[in-house]
């Protein structure tokens, strides 16, 4: 379980010192599908940046079981981050000079995990393994970018906006793997979208406003990917 208590995150200095997050406190239960939305500057994309490790909140604890990662030292969160967490945005962040199978054994080796070509092919990409991200398509790249998050068996994945850049089809179409592969692999998700409708699909809802969080619900029953609305 992930426990987040009382987290407070400020940017700037001085004059220009404002703050993004105000005390928020949530629970996030192990192989939960989270989803967090809220307007732009709402505070969700630092949110999830410090639950992730990726950045630091200026005050409250993290913590994952019994380990409070806001305590940790540079060394030990980078290896935290590694050992624990998968990452996917908007933009896939392949190196375009190596192909699909090597981009995503980078993840593997992070881990020292050695079935990626498993995670290759069941999400669909078996047939391009050995192509180069500028010779696929925009829902392909997203995949590969699912694949290399996934192939170092993260027990938490953070996704923000990942299928921000993606038209409808395929957009569903990544969706429906991210959320057959958690039930495949029992990893907990927790995604930052503007789309009101990928909410859905969540078991747990967390809407932000201002900093601050102002509702958090659960869903009875979820949605696939092909029964949202867009």
């Amino acid at each position: 379980m992930i426990e987040i208590n009382e987290i407070t995150k400020f940017y700037g200095n001085q004059e220009n010192r404002f703050q993004v997050l105000k005390g928020i406190s949530a629970k996030i239960q192990d192989g939960d599908f989270v989803v967090i939305l809220g307007a732009s500057g709402s505070g969700k994309s630092t949110f999830l940046n410090c639950v992730s490790g990726l950045e630091s909140p200026d005050s409250g604890s993290i913590r994952y079981d019994d380990t409070d990662i806001t305590k940790l030292s540079d060394n030990d969160l980078t290896a935290f981050r590694k050992e624990t967490v998968g990452f996917i945005f908007q933009q896939y962040y392949l190196l375009p000079n190596m192909t699909v199978e090597k981009n995503v054994r980078m993840g593997a080796d992070l881990a020292g995990e050695s079935d990626y070509l498993e995670i290759i092919k069941s999400v669909g990409l078996a047939e391009k393994r050995k192509k180069y991200p500028g010779e696929l398509s925009g829902g392909e790249q997203q995949r590969v970018a699912i694949a290399r998050a996934l192939a170092k068996r993260p027990k938490v994945l953070f996704l923000d906006e990942p299928t921000g850049a993606l038209d409808e089809q395929t957009g569903r179409q990544v969706l429906d793997y991210i959320s057959r592969l958690q039930k495949e692999l029992r990893f907990t998700i927790v995604m930052v979208t503007h789309n009101l409708n990928i909410a859905e699909m969540a078991d747990t809802v967390i809407k932000m406003n201002s900093g601050k969080i102002v509702e958090i619900s659960a869903n009875a029953t979820q949605k696939t990917a092909y029964e949202i609305g867009w």
